[in-house]
């Protein structure tokens, strides 16, 4: 963050200072709301949980360093209390980032967030100083605390919303305004929570919404939903997809042997080849994106092409693709799922494993309300559509309906099995791999099936192979 004196971060935020000897003290060093990272000159948030209260860890904070503590009460050490320690952080974000001076850039959608925050992040970090949000954090708290990581250095601050509701994404962007704005898709991620995907619409457009005159909404071109939120935004619109309209494309699109995908960019400024290194031709999407992210900025073709080509990935769980010395290669992408999450991942595990024995082990998918049973059924269907060789449902209700979609569409029933939980799928691979398989591992965060890919490559890191 940058330099703030305690009586300063007061007056932003609207707070009483107590037992500070010195008001003109500077936080010097990041805005944490773990303990455990606290350090010399950070300022450390005391928020009050279900289970844990901040404000217990004040004395230990500021023993480590802190130079004082944001919380709702006197707590005996340097502090700045406020009503509300949620709206003082993010008054806190806001005035920082008006003093920047940085491009923010948001970006919103139903799937792909991360994975394209990350590819905008790595392409527009190797033009200039870059802050982008870490992992998901993505909601009220995670994105403040984002945003107080930058400094005077920083030029450009890439921040992805969420949303769970409509008004979600008009309150973030009020506390950080971003001058480009990124919609990917609007899919049926939480249509449990919003009730439709009109519904998802009208949230996710809230980001166009509150672009100024002279900003840039980034929008599919691909994705009727999203092209129509064009209507809602002042700004310049800049699109991107497949389609032969859009400002941003991608032609003679396909996946090298590997599942790799390669495609022609075309920009309005040239087009050049991009090779990725990522995983599936969902990437293709995310790409584009990025790259109208980019040239909107500034960069050039070259510059773009090369940066995506060059760019990994940044956030875990999310298909990372790890071989065995046996020949089993595991995709653990269990951070998260929704149906068209996991159709490009099914879709990606096919490419891959041409030639090969491929494994969908596959959990529920949440927050899909009156869609769930249709949903997983789907899924379900797809996997034995693309030749995958078998599928390993886990869990309860969604997974006996993932499992029964694929065995109505088997011919014999043997394309899948339903088990109980982690362990039961963890002791059915450990028995069945055969060096060259490979295991795709994919379901909602609360499923946990990140345990059955770590298992996996612990099993391989001690040679347990299965017999051919």
């Amino acid at each position: 963050m940058i330099a703030l004196s305690l009586a300063e971060i007061a007056e932003v935020v609207g707070g009483q200072t107590h037992d500070i000897p010195d008001p003109s003290v500077r936080v010097t060093g990041p805005v944490v709301r773990d303990s455990r990272e606290a350090g010399p000159g950070c300022l450390f948030v005391a928020f009050v949980g279900e289970r844990v209260d901040g404000h217990d860890f004040a004395s230990a904070v500021v023993g480590a360093g802190a130079a004082a503590v944001l919380g709702s009460r006197p707590v005996g050490v340097p502090a700045i209390v406020v009503d509300d320690v949620q709206a003082a952080l993010g008054a806190l974000a806001r005035h920082v980032v008006r003093r920047l001076g940085a491009t923010l850039v948001a970006l919103t959608g139903s799937a792909g967030k991360t994975s394209t925050k990350d590819l905008i992040a790595q392409v527009l970090r190797s033009k200039a100083p870059t802050v982008f949000t870490p992992g998901s954090l993505n909601n009220e708290i995670g994105l403040p605390l984002t945003a107080l990581t930058a400094t005077e250095e920083t030029r450009f601050l890439v921040l992805e919303m969420g949303a769970r509701g409509i008004g979600h994404i008009r309150y973030l962007a009020g506390l950080t305004p971003p001058s480009v704005g990124l919609v990917l898709n609007v899919g049926s991620a939480h249509i449990g929570e919003f009730g439709g995907r009109e519904q998802i619409a009208e949230a996710k457009g809230e980001l166009v919404e509150a672009l100024p005159e002279d900003g840039a909404a980034v929008l599919n071109a691909d994705d009727p939903l999203v092209r129509a939120m064009a209507s809602r935004t002042k700004a310049k619109v800049i699109l991107f997809g497949e389609s032969g309209e859009a400002d941003v494309r991608a032609e003679n699109v396909r996946l090298t042997d590997s599942g790799q995908p390669s495609f022609r960019l075309h920009t309005p400024s040239g087009a050049r080849d991009v090779t990725m290194r990522l995983y599936g031709e969902h990437h293709v999407s995310n790409a584009l994106a990025a790259a109208a992210v980019a040239h909107e900025l500034g960069m050039s073709a070259d510059e773009i092409a090369t940066a995506l080509s060059e760019a990994g990935s940044l956030s875990r769980w999310r298909m990372e693709v790890t071989e065995r010395p046996d020949g089993v290669t595991v995709v653990n992408d269990a951070y998260n799922a929704n149906p068209e999450s996991m159709r490009a991942a099914l879709r990606a595990l096919a490419a891959m494993g041409k030639g090969r024995r491929t494994w969908a082990v596959l959990g529920q998918m949440a927050e899909l309300g009156d869609e769930a049973l249709a949903e997983h059924d789907a899924v379900g269907r797809l996997a034995v559509r693309l030749n995958v060789s078998k599928l390993v449902a886990v869990g309860g209700r969604e997974a006996a309906w993932l499992q029964l979609g694929a065995y109505n569409e088997g011919s014999w029933g043997e394309e899948s099995v339903h088990v109980s939980d982690a362990q039961a799928a963890v002791d059915l691979l450990r028995s069945e791999l055969r060096p060259g398989d490979v295991v795709l591992v994919k379901a909602s965060r609360s499923v946990g099936l990140e345990s059955v890919a770590a298992a996996l490559l612990d099993a391989g890191a001690e040679g347990e192979v299965a017999a051919r």
